[in-house]
């Protein structure tokens, strides 16, 4: 029999044995982090490897890259467009190889199953495939439009049938689309409005109606369009009513424009106004009941400028063809006045004032041509200067330019722009500036006045004349913008007259002297002398050379009344101190001192003279303590004028053209010394040194007399003395190098003459005797190097 021990024995064991189970356990759990510690390190790479390799990371899922949606309308647009070229294939292809009957219930049952075939789709909630396929029920009825032509109406007029068959296909694709069981769809209606622009002009081009029904037909389309447009709410059957609009009405507001362009009489003219005001009108409407503050700035914008050329155009049959342009702008003009309607909304009155304001800026510009030709016409006595005064303003200003047709009534444009500037504009923004625009606009009149009246030549000069100087004058009572527009305009119109003035020597002197005085008198206490005291400068100039032509002079004595304008500009300059004239002034006076340099240039004598003459100028410009640099200018103006001069005289010698240069460069560089005694003398006196002894030491080489030899000597042996008295680097160097090579060029044909007499052997016994001796004494001569580097060294 089984002993069992008692209940107490019994627990006793079996918690010696969970124990030893626990123990166990536990021993197998460290036994297993250990090989699990081991196998990682085992398979994890050096340290080295692990920089190597890059980092282990998962592909990325592939990317989708289209939309299910979108997926799914690409597929259902490809099999509706298929099966449409399918069906079109059948009409045209496959249709003459059945009988009436048969192709009556093929079309008209695939047509009506297709037709019916979206209500079920919408009713099982797939509404974009009910969307394809009711566009290819919609292109099966324009095939079954087709194939009742081609089988059952071959002898009617094509273009006729299309007319009927875009409104019967219009008419059934609005029902279709209206159905409760389609109403959904939104394909039916846009394509239905898109058929309904055909038939007007189809039918009037079927009717062999004339040009203005065509465009009566189409201004009519778009005036339905705009009506949809207002109706309709916003979705695709706006947007494509707005689209047809634009597109069909543009079309024919172009035929009308074109219509009342090319119009005989004043029929047609009549007849295309009426166009083009039915056009503005349909513009009206929409601006008025269209969404949008810009659209309907645009479309009233439109409208203005319609209601311009159509009342325009009626006005200009019955009137002679330069007349055009002014019968436009009284229009836009009436026009303007439409702005005070406070009836009208803000946008409504905005696009009118912008439509007259774009009418009178183009009428504007239709007088520029009459302007120009006032302006730049007299450009052509440059090449005819003193040829004879012509015999009225007109003459004086077409030299070779073509006087415009339309120039006798060009002056009525910018005056009736004017007034409508000065007293129309009342608002504080625009006034000012609408003010400045009637001052240029009446200036630009009184500019061309002379020229069409064909007035005295002399009564046209003093009306320019006058014209200067009330600009002139204004400069000096106005400010800010109304003072760029004077200055702008006396500037324009005394280059006029100075164009002008050409054609008489004693215009030109009159004139001349009158711009000088106007322009110098202004510059008197003003803020716009940075313009006009340059101008005046100029104008002292021209005076100068046509006085100096007047008197017979050649140019180059001209140079000197030109160069006096330099002097006056310079001594004007140190006047003005720290005013915004100065510099103007200056660089004025610096290009008319070029300029008299140019007239100079053929006389060498007197170009020496005008070149010192400017030295003269640029050192006292120097003078001021701001404009110090300029005497590097005035010192090689100096030179300049020494070397012209010596040229002048035949002088071949290269010290006479050497030393000017050296005497001021020494004299510079000791008084650059004096202030900065840290300053090296390769700076200081090299280049003065070097300006006289290189070249003199290149024509003692070569000039086969002693003289210049030994003053070049003597004059290096100088210059190296005084380098060593006072340890200067610079002339130690350049006097004893030209010194020794002075001295070499007179030795050597006595060394020629000793090596002849010498056997040969005697050279080089005496070149390894030499070499001895240096071997000998190296070091001794090594040490005295360095002494010798260490004392110049510590020369400057």
């Amino acid at each position: 029999m089984t002993h069992l021990p008692p209940p107490a024995e019994e627990l006793r064991l079996l918690d010696a044995e969970l124990w030893q189970l626990d123990a166990r356990r536990s021993q197998l759990l460290a036994r297993r982090a250990w090989l699990v510690a081991a196998l990682h390190r085992t398979q994890q790479p050096s340290p080295a490897q692990a920089s190597a390799q890059p980092p282990h990371t998962a592909p990325a899922p592939p990317r989708a890259e289209t939309a299910a949606p979108s997926v799914q309308n690409v597929l259902l647009v490809l099999g509706g467009v298929l099966l449409t070229l399918a069906a079109a294939v059948f009409t045209l292809v496959s249709w003459g190889h059945m009988g009436i009957a048969g192709r009556a219930l093929v079309l008209g049952a695939v047509t009506v199953a297709t037709l019916a075939a979206p209500v079920a789709l919408l009713k099982r909630g797939l509404r974009s495939t009910a969307e394809a396929v009711a566009g290819l029920g919609l292109a099966l009825t324009v095939l079954d439009a087709y194939a009742l032509h081609a089988a059952a109406l071959p002898g009617t007029d094509g273009t006729g049938y299309a007319a009927a068959a875009t409104a019967v296909l219009a008419a059934a694709w609005t029902a279709y689309g209206l159905l409760p069981a389609t109403s959904a769809l939104r394909l039916p209606l846009p394509c239905a409005l898109a058929a309904a622009q055909f038939p007007l002009l189809l039918g009037a081009l079927a009717a062999d109606a004339g040009p203005f029904v065509v465009t009566a037909a189409l201004l009519v389309t778009a005036g339905l369009d705009a009506v949809a447009v207002v109706l309709l709410p916003a979705g695709a059957v706006r947007v494509t009513a707005v689209v047809g609009a634009y597109g069909v009405g543009g079309w024919g507001v172009a035929g009308a424009g074109w219509l009342s362009l090319t119009a005989d009489g004043p029929v047609d003219a009549s007849r295309a106004g009426a166009l083009l005001l039915l056009a503005a009108a349909i513009a009206v409407g929409s601006a008025r009941r269209g969404p949008g503050v810009g659209h309907a700035l645009g479309l009233a914008i439109t409208a203005g400028l319609l209601v311009v050329g159509a009342l325009g155009g009626m006005a200009r049959s019955g009137l002679p063809s330069q007349w055009a342009v002014p019968a436009h702008l009284v229009v836009g003009i009436a026009l303007f006045a439409a702005v005070r309607v406070e009836r009208l909304p803000e946008a409504m009155r905005r696009g009118l004032a912008w439509a007259s304001g774009a009418v009178q800026a183009l009428a504007v510009l239709w007088t520029l041509p009459v302007v120009a030709v006032v302006l730049l016409g007299p450009a052509g006595w440059l090449g005819r200067v003193w040829s004879g005064a012509p015999s009225d303003a007109r003459a004086a200003v077409v030299v070779d330019a073509p006087w415009p047709p339309h120039a006798a009534v060009a002056p009525v444009v910018p005056v009736a722009v004017a007034a409508v500037l000065a007293l129309a504009v009342r608002a504080q923004a625009w006034r000012s500036r609408a003010r400045l625009g009637a001052v240029g606009l009446l200036w630009a009149t009184a500019l061309i006045l002379p020229a069409i009246l064909e007035i005295p030549y002399v009564a046209g000069m003093l009306v320019l004349g006058v014209l200067t100087a009330a600009a002139l004058y204004a400069c000096r009572i106005t400010s800010s913008a109304a003072q760029v527009t004077a200055l702008v305009l006396a500037l324009v119109t005394a280059a006029g007259l100075t164009l002008v003035c050409l054609a008489s020597q004693s215009a030109t002197l009159v004139v001349m002297s009158v711009l000088t005085v106007l322009f110098g008198a202004v510059s008197w206490r003003s803020d716009v002398s940075p313009f006009t005291a340059p101008a005046a400068l100029v104008s002292a100039a021209a005076l100068a050379s046509a006085s100096g032509a007047a008197a017979d002079w050649p140019a180059s004595r001209t140079a000197l009344p030109v160069l006096a304008v330099t002097a006056a500009a310079a001594l004007l300059a140190a006047r003005l101190g720290a005013s915004r004239a100065t510099v103007p002034v200056e660089s004025v006076g610096a290009a008319l001192g070029l300029f008299a340099v140019g007239l100079a240039v053929t006389d060498p004598p007197m170009l020496a003279l005008v070149l010192a003459l400017c030295g003269v100028i640029a050192a006292g410009t120097a003078l001021r303590a701001e404009r110090r640099p300029v005497g590097y200018a005035a010192t090689a103006l100096f030179v300049l004028a020494a070397w012209v001069r010596l040229a002048a005289w035949d002088v071949g010698t290269p010290e006479a053209y050497t030393l000017p240069v050296t005497v001021p460069a020494l004299l510079v560089g000791a008084l650059r010394r004096r202030r900065d005694p840290q300053a090296s003398s390769w700076t200081a006196y090299g280049p003065g040194l070097a300006a006289t002894l290189l070249p003199s030491l290149a024509a003692a080489w070569a000039d086969p007399q002693w003289t210049r030899p030994l003053l070049l000597g003597g004059a290096a042996l100088l210059v190296t003395l005084l380098g060593a008295r006072h340890h200067l680097r610079a002339p130690l160097v350049l006097g004893g190098s030209v010194l020794t090579l002075v001295a070499l060029h007179e030795l050597a044909p006595y060394v020629v003459q000793v090596t002849g007499a010498l056997p040969r052997w005697a050279p080089p016994a005496l070149a390894g005797l030499l070499l001895l001796a240096l071997g000998a004494t190296y070091e001794q001569r090594i040490r005295d190097v360095r002494r010798m580097r260490e004392v110049l060294g510590r020369m400057n």
